[in-house]
C-alpha cells in the first residue's frame, strides 16, 4: 500500500496528486549535467557553512548537531511530491477524525469523483507552488504515519530547490555563493528552531487536527466557504491587497476555531519573523553583497501575477503576510528586552509561545516571561 494512503476511501486521493504535480510541472531554467551537479553541490556547501552562523547568531545549542535531520538539494517535481507526502501524514489524524465524527458526510465526500478532484486541486497547486519556493524545513515528515512509523529522520528535512535558487538568482543578478547562503540561513534557522523545540511538530498537527475536523463536520459553514473562494476569484488582480482577504478563513466563525487559528498565526509569524531575524543579522563580513539581494528579493516579492494572487488571497496569505513582518518586529523587540537567551526560552514549552496579541505587543509577552 502507498504510504500516502491508510484507506481506500480516501478524501484526497494523494496519488493522482502526486501524479498530477509531476505532469503539471515545470522544469525550470536550462542547465547541464555539470551545471546542476555544481548547483548541488554548492548549495550543499552553503546548508553546512550557514548552520554556524545560525548558531552564532540565535545562540540555540541545538545548531551544535543535526545529524537527526538531512538536507537534500531537489527539482520542483521532487520537492511537491516530498509536500503531498508530508501532508498526508499531517492531515491524517484530523481526516480520521472527521471519519470517526461524521462518517455519512466523509463517506459521501469520497464517493464518486471527490477524491479525485481533490487530488487533483492538491497536485496542481502544489505544482505551482514548486516553481516559487527556494527551500524548505519540513518537521512533519518525522511524524508516524497509519502505521505508527515516521516516514523520513527524525529531525525532519530541509529541502533547497535547486532549480528555483538558479532562476531567482538570476533575475536578481546577485552573486550566486551569496545569494545561496542567504536563502540557507533562513531554511537553517527554520530546522534549528524544531530542532531546540521538538515538541512543537505534534503540538502544530494538534492545532491543525482540531480545526481541520471542526471545520468539516460544520455543515452549515460550507456554503459560505465556497461563496469566499467564489468572491476570492472575482477579487483577484483589483485593488490593493491590504483589505479585506475575502479569503477561506474569513469564513471561520466559531469561538474555538478562531482561537486555534490564533495560536497556528502567532507560532508561524514566530517562526518566519525569527527566520528573517537571522538573514538579516549577517552582515557583509558574511556576506558581502547581502544589502543588495535583501533590496532587490523585496522588490521582487511585490511582483506577482493574477493566478499567484488569487492562490494568497484564497488562503489568505495576503494578511499573514503582514503578520510575518509583525513577527520580525516581535523578535527584534523581545531580544532587545530579554537577550537571546532570554528571548530563547519562547523554544522550551508550548505555554511560552506567544499569543497573537502579544505578538503585538512584545512588552507584554517579555513581562510574562520574567514574571514565569
Amino acid at each position: 500500500m502507498s504510504p500516502h494512503a491508510a484507506h481506500t476511501d480516501q478524501l484526497i486521493n494523494w496519488e493522482l496528486a502526486a501524479d498530477t504535480a509531476s505532469r503539471l510541472s515545470l522544469g525550470g531554467p536550462k542547465t547541464n549535467l555539470r551545471q546542476a551537479r555544481d548547483e548541488t553541490r554548492a548549495l550543499r556547501r552553503a546548508a553546512e557553512v550557514s548552520v554556524d552562523h545560525v548558531h552564532r547568531i540565535t545562540g540555540l545549542d541545538a545548531a551544535r548537531d543535526l545529524r537527526d535531520s538531512e538536507v537534500l538539494v531537489v527539482d520542483r517535481v521532487r520537492w511537491a511530491q516530498a509536500n503531498l507526502q508530508s501532508l498526508s501524514v499531517l492531515l491524517a489524524p484530523g481526516l480520521e477524525r472527521v471519519r470517526e465524527q461524521a462518517p455519512d458526510q466523509f463517506a459521501a465526500a469520497t464517493r464518486g469523483l471527490g477524491s479525485t478532484l481533490t487530488g487533483v486541486q492538491a497536485g496542481g497547486l502544489l505544482s505551482l507552488l514548486g516553481t516559487r519556493v527556494l527551500g524548505q524545513y519540513d518537521p512533519f515528515i518525522a511524524l508516524p504515519d497509519h502505521t505508527g512509523q515516521p516516514l523520513g529522520p527524525a529531525g525532519g528535512r530541509l529541502m533547497l530547490v535547486a532549480p528555483n535558487v538558479m532562476q531567482v538568482r538570476q533575475q536578481l543578478n546577485v552573486r550566486p555563493d551569496d545569494f545561496r547562503l542567504w536563502v540557507c540561513l533562513h531554511e537553517q534557522t527554520h530546522r534549528v528552531q524544531f530542532a531546540a523545540a521538538p515538541w512543537l511538530r505534534h503540538w502544530l498537527q494538534e492545532q491543525i487536527t482540531g480545526m481541520l475536523a471542526s471545520l468539516y463536520t460544520s455543515t452549515s459553514q460550507w456554503p459560505d466557504m465556497l461563496d469566499r473562494a467564489k468572491g476570492a476569484i472575482s477579487k483577484t488582480g483589483e485593488g490593493s491587497d491590504t483589505g479585506p482577504t475575502g479569503s477561506l478563513l474569513d469564513a471561520v466563525t466559531r469561538d474555538e476555531d478562531r482561537e486555534r487559528l490564533s495560536r497556528i498565526t502567532a507560532v508561524m509569524s514566530l517562526l518566519e519573523g525569527h527566520a528573517n531575524v537571522v538573514m538579516d543579522a549577517v552582515d557583509r563580513s558574511v556576506i558581502p553583497t547581502v544589502k543588495t539581494i535583501r533590496r532587490r528579493f523585496t522588490e521582487r516579492g511585490q511582483q506577482g501575477s493574477a493566478l499567484s494572487k488569487l492562490i494568497r488571497r484564497l488562503i489568505g496569505m495576503e494578511a499573514k503576510a503582514r503578520q510575518y513582518r509583525d513577527g520580525q518586529r516581535f523578535v527584534d523587540r523581545a531580544i532587545g528586552l530579554l537577550g537571546t537567551d532570554g528571548f530563547n526560552q519562547v523554544w522550551t514549552a508550548p505555554e511560552l509561545l506567544p499569543t497573537e496579541e502579544e505578538l503585538h505587543d512584545a512588552d507584554a509577552w517579555a513581562r510574562r516571561i520574567r514574571a514565569s
